[in-house]
């Protein structure tokens, strides 16, 4: 059966402001022989084959198709509506499609313990004595030196992409595994070496055949130039591992022994891949 598509001279109905909206309406024409092969899902298939994907920006939504007159012989009728509005209006937000990616990101941060201050900005001794310098050390006891839980900068974001079938191998899947909590060899999306840790990556196969994958990350800057008491020029990736090593020192001004910083220890605690393997 032949079919034709016809806008309404009543289409275009627009709905501007906070969440806009547009109906187009045509008639939907098919000519033939025997009634009794009327098709409606061939009427559909043409109504949504003229109806653009897309229109002043909005998305196609919903397309209704009612049967006018199938009674003729000769020619059957359908009043076809197409609904457009913004994306994530009236449900959830249309699936990415291949090529497409979705982002977010997170600034919440972490939490690290820390053993040193970064400055020494009031001490108050008792009256008429003078108090220990412990050079920046937090929390210094007779035997140890305890620290507090400070909020430190943590950028989290997550990245999702529609992968074919053909690359979601499970050598594939094995690479993300092995991946899970390295950190990066070289710049990554704008941070620098050493300054991204892989969280992981979740996927699920869709009905197209395709992979839906979405991989999360979590970004800590470098530093450079770090002051640990008298100790100078500490430099670090941002997922490597600074501790100070303490010991008892004579603090002529206070007479008494105190726990000091005598030598800081930079450690690589996570193995170091090329996440231009993660093929995103």
């Amino acid at each position: 059966m032949a079919f034709t598509v016809i806008e309404r001279d009543t289409s275009r109905t627009i709905t501007s402001g906070t969440k806009p909206t547009v109906e187009l309406r045509y008639v939907v024409r098919g000519v033939g022989t025997d009634p009794a092969k009327e098709d409606d899902q061939e009427a559909l298939e043409a109504l949504e084959a003229t109806a653009p994907p897309t229109f002043l920006g909005l998305l196609r939504q919903d397309v209704r198709l009612e049967p006018i007159s199938i009674t003729d012989v000769s020619e059957s009728i359908w009043d076809g509506e197409v609904s457009y509005a913004a994306a994530n209006v009236g449900g959830d937000p249309p699936q990415p499609e291949m090529g497409m990616s979705v982002f977010t990101f997170d600034t919440g941060g972490g939490m690290q313990r820390i053993t040193q201050s970064r400055a020494t900005v009031g001490v108050f001794p008792e009256s008429g004595t003078t108090a220990p310098d412990f050079k920046g050390a937090i929390g210094v006891t007779a035997d140890s030196v305890e620290g507090v839980d400070i909020v430190v900068p943590v950028y989290q974001f997550t990245e999702t992409h529609v992968l074919p079938d053909t690359t979601v191998s499970d050598a594939y899947k094995h690479t993300l595994m092995i991946m899970t909590g390295t950190t990066n060899s070289a710049p990554f999306r704008g941070f620098s070496t050493g300054e991204v840790l892989f969280l992981g990556a979740a996927g699920s196969k869709r009905a197209d055949g395709d992979w839906e994958i979405t991989f999360r990350f979590a970004g800590s800057f470098n530093e450079t130039g770090i002051t640990v008491g008298s100790i100078i020029g500490i430099n670090k990736n941002g997922w490597d591992y600074l501790w100070v090593r303490y010991e008892d020192k004579d603090d002529m001004g206070a007479q008494s022994i105190v726990k000091q910083p005598t030598a800081a220890y930079v450690e690589r605690v996570y193995r170091v891949t090329s996440f231009a393997s993660l093929g995103i």
